[in-house]
Order: C-alpha cells, then sequence, then structure tokens
C-alpha cells in the first residue's frame, strides 16, 4: 500500500517545488520538462502524480492569510494593519492567526482607562472573521486585504 500524504501543499507551493526541482537537476545536468518536475513533487508528498495532488490541494479550503501576508482589518471596533506571524489550521473551517500589528490599537472604549494590543491571536473561518462576537453582534475580529 503507498505512503498516505500527510502534507498537503498549495498548488502554488507545489508548482514553486516543481520550478526549483526542475532548476535543481537542470545544475546537475539532468534536463526535464516542468510536466516531469510536477510528477516529481507529486511522488515527494505521496501522491501517485501531479493530477491527484491538484486535485487534492484544489479542494481544500484556502486559509484566509498566510504568514508573511500583510493584511488591515478590525479589531474590537480598532482599524490596524499587521503582520502575519502565524496560523494553524484547526480544521477545515478554522484556523488561528497570530498577528503583530504595525500600531497597537486601545482595545476599551472607556474614556478613565486604555489597554492597548500590538499582538492578536484568535480563532477565524475562512473568511477571515472571528467567531466570538461583541455586545452588538460584530466579530471581534475582521480581516480584510490592505
Amino acid at each position: 500500500m503507498g505512503q498516505v500524504p500527510t502534507h498537503i501543499p498549495t498548488i502554488d507551493q507545489a508548482r514553486a517545488q516543481a520550478k526549483a526541482r526542475r532548476a535543481g537537476l537542470a545544475q546537475q545536468g539532468q534536463e526535464v520538462s516542468h510536466s516531469a518536475a510536477l510528477e516529481l513533487v507529486a511522488k515527494a508528498h505521496g501522491f501517485r502524480d501531479w493530477n491527484t495532488l491538484h486535485a487534492r490541494a484544489g479542494n481544500r479550503p484556502q486559509p484566509p492569510v498566510r504568514v508573511g501576508d500583510i493584511t488591515a482589518g478590525r479589531y474590537l471596533g480598532q482599524e490596524f494593519l499587521a503582520e502575519v506571524i502565524g496560523i494553524t489550521a484547526l480544521s477545515e473551517t478554522r484556523y488561528e492567526v497570530e498577528l503583530q500589528l504595525d500600531q497597537a490599537v486601545d482595545v476599551v472604549t472607556f474614556d478613565s482607562f486604555s489597554n492597548y494590543r500590538s499582538r492578536i491571536r484568535k480563532v477565524v473561518d475562512a473568511s477571515g472573521r472571528s467567531f466570538d462576537r461583541t455586545s452588538d453582534g460584530m466579530p471581534h475580529l475582521t480581516l480584510s486585504a490592505p
């Protein structure tokens, strides 16, 4: 019985791996076509062929952001710009994201005191909205394009 794939790269990651593998083989004097390099990457990840890897990778939900992305959004009503420093898939539709904000935001609405946050860790859905809500029904965290 064949190896069961434990990590499925995105299609873009697999294509980049194929490009790198093709360049590496060319440096060793072995010329391979792009399609042959794609087949090699698929087999390296435990798939029968490129079409199988492509189908599996294309059918899974994609996270709303990736590590290293710059994202904008709102956290407890405050707009922010942040770098994604961590993301963990908790299920096919839930992701824990960790953000480092460019500027700290005050998450308290009272005039008598403040609480500034520069790092946020929240569980979000595939659209980038947190599951927890404020008293007026708004998600605590909403991610959007910068």
